[in-house]
């Protein structure tokens, strides 16, 4: 706050003070419904940023020559709410597998059986975790590389707040039941359209902020960071395209019918996998890696050859969730061949990043800051090519529906999403907090373990339940009746069950290190004259053809 002139913290009040009205009607309207429920989180949400305000409106004028350095406050709230959505994201995610061995731990209550906390973690580790690290390193990268602060200052704050708003609303509702049933688009009307809100002015944000760049060129990690930002606003308009069943109800209804809302949630579903998690994720492996290596990016010219192929082939795979479904045959084929074809571009980004350590592989030996980037590009090599195989319908036929899948995910997911994620963060967090280093590369050293022994084991014990399963579900006696019933395949995955529930209970240890690991660093005293991020914005900066500005 105190870098917010009178006017800013006035509309910030303004904005704050329409939105608690906004609650208010919501209660009125919803009453006993879960609207009203939202309508009372978004009162006291609002309520408690107008008190933060308040508290801070006697300070002096801000200093004036705040706007020649990067604007990072931001920066550092999205930081603590990336690390709080991970612990609890993994934590509910850890519960949920634990329910599938021990069903009792539901304790027999609605609000925490598994329908209602797996969507919560879903959205709590996707979005919550994964949203808020994109949100503050994009934050971090476009200034970086563009030489330029953030367009305004009440604009980020604004994104970050009324995201996190988003994220509160959907989890909550699915404690309650609220739910629209699309895969990573569970949360109901009235939070989409505040998403849609929130992300466009997300999207001017990033676009004003480049078009006043001091750099001539636009460094990669912003196509990808921009690709992120505008295609999801597009998927996520698109497929929640509700009616709702009244203005004082949560409940609210599709436009789409049929296998039309069947396949609209899937171009949806498996490009949030696309833009969400791996558009937005490159940006951070495209700024973080050459950072941590101080080396160039292998090439420059492989890495826009990459981002328009995985542009433009994911954009068709989403049907290939839809084998051996209603849906017309010839569409099945179309994402089954897009998604082979994606094997191209997303590998050539894989490679790109492994080439990049030619030359610092003693680094890697060394450093297990990169260690956590060289591996996530390997997972991501590693899932990218199960995605493309799994795609082809006769493989589908044996792993859709099983734990195979939900091993591809978590291969991704973990491997990939979670590992750049906290190599990019224990890059980060030194460079705006201004610290020399981490508090402890021990404990680096630590969660890094803990998170490949986590992933290994859960994404392991997955493959091969899923394959049992598959296996199980399709053998047939001698009179071509099925040899196993579905209890004996829950019967068989039950020590594949146990094993993913320790698996995920180790990542989530590795997180909570993580998280205490970051918060002694920030407790640290600031280092005099710390020049290990990037110069005053002022200054002249290197050729950005060939790696991340200094």
């Amino acid at each position: 706050m105190g870098q917010l002139t009178t006017a800013e913290r006035g509309v910030a009040s303004a904005i704050l003070i329409l939105l608690a009205l906004i609650g208010i009607a919501m209660g009125a309207a919803g009453r006993t419904d879960p609207l009203g429920v939202h309508g009372a989180i978004i009162f006291f949400y609002s309520v408690a940023l107008i008190f933060i305000i308040i508290s801070r409106a006697f300070e002096g004028v801000p200093d004036p020559t705040r706007i020649e350095r990067y604007y990072d406050d931001p920066i550092k709230a999205g930081v603590a709410f990336t690390l709080a959505w991970a612990i609890f994201g993994m934590f509910i995610g850890v519960w949920a597998a634990a329910q599938l061995a021990w069903p009792n731990l539901n304790f027999d209550t609605a609000w925490t059986s598994f329908g209602r906390i797996r969507p919560a973690h879903t959205t709590g580790v996707i979005f919550g975790f994964g949203g808020n690290a994109l949100i503050a390193t994009s934050f971090h990268v476009v200034q970086r590389t563009s030489r330029a602060r953030l367009a305004d200052q009440l604009s980020p704050w604004f994104v970050l707040m009324g995201y996190n708003l988003f994220c509160i609303l959907a989890v909550t509702g699915y404690f309650m039941g609220i739910t629209q049933s699309k895969e990573y688009a569970e949360a109901e009307w009235y939070a989409d359209l505040w998403l849609v809100i929130v992300w466009v002015t997300y999207f001017i944000l990033y676009i004003r902020t480049l078009a006043r760049r001091r750099e001539p060129h636009i460094y990669v990690a912003n196509w990808y960071y921009m690709a992120f930002i505008l295609v999801v606003a597009i998927l996520h308009i698109v497929n929640n395209l509700t009616v709702p069943v009244s203005f004082g109800h949560a409940k609210s209804y599709t436009i789409w019918a049929g296998v039309q809302d069947s396949m609209v949630q899937w171009w949806y579903g498996h490009n949030a996998v696309a833009f969400f998690l791996t558009a937005g994720f490159l940006a951070m492996l495209y700024y973080y890696l050459p950072k941590r290596a101080e080396r160039p990016i292998f090439s420059y010219r492989l890495s826009i050859l990459s981002f328009w192929g995985i542009t433009f082939f994911y954009m068709w795979a989403g049907s290939h969730h839809l084998h051996y479904t209603a849906l017309p045959h010839w569409v099945q084929n179309l994402g089954m061949t897009f998604s082979v074809m994606l094997l191209v571009p997303s590998w050539a980004s894989a490679g790109n990043a492994l080439l990049t350590l030619n030359g610092a592989w003693h680094k890697v030996r060394d450093d297990a800051t990169l260690r956590f980037m060289m591996t996530a590009a390997f997972f991501y090599g590693l899932s990218t090519f199960e995605g493309s195989f799994l795609a082809i319908r006769p493989v589908n036929s044996l792993s859709h529906y099983t734990d195979w899948t939900v091993g591809h995910v978590h291969a991704g997911a973990l491997g990939w999403v979670a590992l750049i994620t906290y190599g990019s963060l224990y890059t980060l967090v030194p460079a705006i907090w201004k610290r020399e280093r981490m508090y402890s590369a021990t404990l680096v050293e630590v969660h890094f373990w803990l998170a490949l022994a986590g992933t290994l084991i859960y994404v392991f014990a997955m493959w091969n339940s899923g394959i049992i399963q598959g296996l199980m579900w399709r053998t047939y006696s001698e009179d071509n009746n099925l040899t196993y019933s579905f209890v004996d395949s829950l019967v068989a995955m039950y020590p594949y069950y146990i094993a993913r529930a320790f698996g995920g209970g180790l990542f989530l240890l590795g997180a909570i290190v993580a998280t205490y690991n970051i918060w002694m660093t920030v407790r640290e005293v600031p280092v005099g004259g710390y020049a290990g991020d990037a110069p005053p914005i002022t200054s002249i900066s290197q050729n950005t053809t060939t790696g991340p500005a200094e």
